[in-house]
């Protein structure tokens, strides 16, 4: 053995070989772009954590005003709408309207809300979670499973219902037999948000026997369940928009669990006579369903990211997209209220939660005595003062935002007219107001399209960066499904 391994060690190729072996280097600079391009990778997976939680905190502050709105300015608004109808004798009829359009639409939410809100009386809470505990816990997961479809799939037709509804309320009839359209399209409403509200009942019911089950083996399934997102998600071709339908959709996911959990602890106080020992053993599983959702999100976004090879900077487009939709809705000419903005774009329906929630409140809660109504007039002072403040926070930095991506002047562009059924009827009356009406003085005027939308070749790269895709501000009517109703 001693002679092969001398003979091996004094053959020069062998020699040649293990010198080589040895010595040699890495030149990675001889393919550098490659290797700069792993490293941005690298980055860009290390800046998404930061990035979508900024997309995440804003969308929620823009879902919890929309979810405010119901407790706060309606009850306020349908207040003026009915004081307008009990003056009108006094000051005359002066236009053909007795109420404008957006109070109408008012109206009919209040008298959906209270509707529902009535009939949700005759369903019992704790039938419902005891029906719910005596069941195996494979059923109960397959029945969370099934509830989270049949949510998605109401949230996707709901807000069409209810765009239907409203419509047909407020569109100019010319007989007044044609009101009766009203009837149906009311009545399938009502019917919707009953649904939607027992459904959302049944999953906060069953999320509270898996708090309250001694193993917790059903909550630790139930937060398995959001890892199947990512099998889902993360292997999948995805361009922009799929996801900005996906950011969307976590966003009025995590607010809906949220909803869920304050539920689940206002039911567990009550059945514990509110006493704060049992809320600090309450604290931790909620901390670990809120970090299970968040870690999930994280990494299913950096590595949908990392895979189709989208920078970290989308996720500032798409909060100026939704900073732009907020502003464009709080103009004087906006054809939809800032609260369906929501809806469309997020799949987020407040009534539904809105209504479950009061009623919770109002089973847990007994409101007796002066001192205890003093208490309810204080809440709603807190709330409509927590809705003002989210309200001037998030309009300071949908500006701050538009203001960073130089969208100002597409702020006092007329709007879309692709879903205006009436913009026919304006464009023909424009035709033949013509010759006689003098041209406007702008004050503000419009402009013209931007050389990026021309396609002119003398456009910024700083601003085609820093301004949305035109697709992103196009797409008007995303659900959490993740598809387009047209």
């Amino acid at each position: 053995a001693f002679k092969v391994s001398a003979c091996l060690l004094l053959n020069p190729s062998l020699k040649r070989f293990i010198c080589t072996e040895l010595t040699s280097g890495y030149f990675l600079e001889h393919n550098e772009a490659k290797y700069t391009e792993q490293r941005e990778k690298v980055y860009t997976c290390m800046r998404i954590p930061k990035e979508l939680e900024k997309l995440m905190l804003f969308g929620f502050f823009l879902c919890m005003d929309a979810f405010l709105y119901a407790f706060t300015l309606l009850p306020l608004r349908v207040l003026l709408a009915a004081l307008r109808l009990l003056t009108l004798p006094c000051c005359g009829f002066s236009g053909t309207r007795l109420l404008q359009p957006a109070q109408v639409c008012d109206v009919l939410k209040a008298l959906i809300l209270v509707l529902c809100y009535s009939m949700m009386h005759y369903l019992d809470y704790a039938m419902i979670y005891h029906l719910i505990r005596g069941q195996s816990v494979i059923k109960l997961y397959l029945i969370f499973n099934m509830l989270e479809v049949a949510d998605r799939l109401f949230s996707s037709f709901g807000q069409d219902i209810l765009d239907a509804l409203y419509w047909t309320a407020t569109e100019p009839k010319a007989r007044k037999r044609d009101n009766i359209g009203v009837i149906p399209h009311f009545i399938m409403a009502v019917f919707y948000v009953l649904l939607h509200t027992i459904l959302i009942m049944v999953q906060a019911s069953t999320l509270n026997v898996a708090f309250n089950s001694h193993n917790k083996s059903l909550l630790t399934i139930m937060m398995s369940n959001n890892f199947v997102e990512i099998k889902g998600n993360v292997f999948k071709k995805i361009g922009k928009q799929n996801l900005f339908q996906m950011s969307n959709s976590d966003i009025k996911e995590r607010f809906t669990s949220y909803i869920l959990l304050l539920i689940v602890v206002l039911r567990n106080m009550e059945q514990f006579a509110w006493n704060l020992g049992h809320l600090w053993k309450l604290i931790p599983v909620v901390v670990m369903v809120v970090v299970s959702e968040v870690a999930v999100d994280i990494v299913k976004h950096a590595f949908v990211t990392k895979f189709n090879n989208i920078s970290a900077e989308v996720y500032s487009e798409y909060r100026t997209d939704l900073a732009f939709e907020l502003l464009s809705s709080r103009q004087k000419n906006a054809y939809t209220d800032y609260s369906d903005t929501v809806a469309r774009r997020m799949g987020f329906i407040p009534l539904p939660s809105a209504i479950l929630l009061i009623r919770v409140v109002m089973s847990s809660v007994k409101v007796q005595g002066a001192l205890a109504y003093t208490c309810v007039l204080l809440l709603y002072l807190g709330l409509l003062t927590l809705k003002v403040l989210n309200s001037i926070m998030l309009l300071g930095k949908s500006c701050v935002l538009i203001k960073r991506a130089n969208m100002e002047d597409k702020l006092y562009e007329q709007p879309s007219t692709e879903t205006a059924g009436s913009t026919k009827e304006t464009s023909s009356q424009t035709e033949q107001n013509r010759p006689t009406t003098p041209p406007p003085e702008p004050e503000q005027p419009i402009p013209s399209l931007s050389k990026e939308e021309e396609g002119e070749p003398g456009a910024t790269s700083e601003l085609k960066h820093r301004t949305p895709k035109k697709e992103l501000l196009e797409l008007d009517h995303y659900t959490d499904c993740g598809g387009r109703i047209d």
